[in-house]
């Protein structure tokens, strides 16, 4: 019987040893060199490596199936980029719904938790996009899909806490996203999110133009706006010659006359969403329109409009943008009470008008009910920042009962590139602390205390840039 028992006990002993043992095995860190472990990854191919003190960045592509349904139908190179700064960190994966910028940036998300950063090219944007293009597989569910395996590939390395975010059509795709594959991330930072419910209805938008800023500024820019309208003769003749010495044409949208009209009344919404109320003082805008001379007037509209925008060489790039804006996403239609309707032949046009017509197109209504239903009903650790004077704005997320510890927060003043360090302190403070928590890495006392929250990461003023990504034309 004693035999039996120091038996038994000298192989409790054993197995403990074995499992200690073990377990010392598993906490060992890998030490293979990162980039090796992310060339590792099935699919991964390395473009380049750039440095940057305390990181290591890489530019990366990852082969995605052209269709998620039908993944045997072939096969697309994806571009992104990894900001690598530990395994033992939370990581933020971030989108801005359009190309990715290869020079090393680190997003606010990334900046509050001192985290790793993996970035992605939206699909069809070149040179993320199949060969050849079948547009049909161009919709946020098949977007959503490509974040999908990428998370899953790259948890393998990144273990600890994800959030995802993205500014403007970015954080539409941070939310759609979670709509689709709700169970991938920690938490959702979403900033300047348009939500385009029901696209026929845009009263919205006309409320806003009709309070945003001072009244002082909103006729400043009227003014400005109808004026170039006014003299549309003279100013369309010096658009052809600026047209003929950049070399642009106007064959997707139609005529030189057309884009003129675009640019003009992309105005208004282009300062309030790229400018702040003190820039309306500025030398920019002319302060009497109609003493103004034709250069001052067109140097406006060029500086915040663009008139390369609505050529094919300025629309081409966002080919994707437009398809996508007119067959889900919605686009804005605003009116112009401030210009006689003799001026206007064209109103605002249609994405179908940006967008080749060999490329068809037909509008799905019921994609963004369904995002904005399952927001409402299922948001959970999500978060959305906007900005008071962002058109954009206009028409936001919003939160239903069922939602949970999710908040819809506006930066005071704020434009296009509201943030979270814009917010009013308190809110400021209760954003930061819940992205901390989210992300797994909220110290004691913010626990106990949000108003002790502050960005774990020292501001970089390169790596940190805040400046709103502008485009030239109206999109968000």
């Amino acid at each position: 019987m004693r035999k039996a028992l120091r038996w038994v006990l000298s192989l409790v002993v054993l197995i403990g040893t074995l499992s200690t043992a073990g377990a010392a095995t598993a906490a060992q860190p890998d030490t293979t060199d990162i980039k090796d472990r992310l060339l590792a990854i099935p699919g991964v191919s390395l473009i380049e490596e750039k440095p940057y003190p305390g990181y290591r960045f890489f530019v990366l592509n990852f082969t995605q199936p052209v269709d998620h349904r039908h993944p045997a139908k072939g096969t697309f190179q994806q571009r992104i980029t990894v900001l690598h700064k530990d395994t033992s960190r939370p990581t933020v994966f971030y989108t801005g719904g359009y190309n990715v910028s290869t020079t090393p940036s680190r997003r606010e998300p990334t900046q509050i938790v001192d985290g790793n950063q993996v970035s992605m090219e939206y699909r069809f944007f070149t040179p993320s996009r199949p060969a050849p293009a079948d547009w049909t597989k161009l919709d946020i569910w098949q977007a959503a899909s490509d974040q999908h395996r990428i998370f899953k590939a790259f948890k393998k390395i990144y273990g600890k806490k994800w959030l995802s975010t993205g500014g403007s059509k970015g954080g539409m795709t941070a939310t759609y996203y979670e709509r689709f594959y709700p169970k991938d991330m920690d938490g959702v930072v979403a900033y300047v999110a348009p939500n385009d419910v029901v696209n026929k209805e845009d009263s919205a938008y006309d409320r806003f133009f009709a309070k945003v800023g001072t009244k002082e500024c909103r006729d400043r820019l009227n003014a400005v706006q109808r004026e170039a309208l006014v003299r549309r003769e003279p100013l369309e003749k010096k658009y052809a010659e600026f047209a003929a010495a950049e070399n642009l044409t106007f064959t997707t949208i139609g005529s030189l006359d057309k884009a003129y009209e675009a640019t003009v009344l992309d105005y208004v919404w282009g300062f309030w969403q790229y400018s702040l109320l003190a820039d309306c003082d500025g030398d920019t805008i002319p302060k009497d329109a109609k003493a103004a001379t034709d250069d001052e007037i067109w140097n406006s509209i060029d500086a915040i409009s663009g008139f390369s925008a609505y050529a094919d060489q300025g629309l081409e790039p966002y080919t994707p943008y437009y398809y996508q804006a007119g067959t889900q996403l919605g686009a804005p239609t605003i009116k112009f009470p401030h210009i006689e309707k003799k001026y206007i032949r064209y109103g605002y046009q249609p994405p179908r008008n940006f967008v080749p017509r060999d490329i068809k197109m037909k509008f799905q209504p019921h994609a963004m009910r369904d995002v904005d239903t399952w927001v409402r009903n299922n948001a959970r650790h999500m978060l959305f920042v906007y900005g008071e004077n962002d058109p954009w704005g206009a028409e936001p997320f919003h939160l239903g009962k069922k939602a949970r510890d999710s908040y819809v927060f506006t930066a005071p003043g704020a434009n296009h590139g509201a943030r979270v360090d814009g917010l009013v302190a308190s809110q400021k403070a209760l954003a930061t602390a819940r992205i901390l928590k989210w992300a797994g890495v909220a110290p004691a006392a913010v626990q106990q205390d949000a108003s002790k929250a502050k960005p774990l990461a020292k501001f970089d003023g390169k790596l940190d840039k805040r400046d709103v990504e502008r485009e030239m034309t109206l999109r968000p």
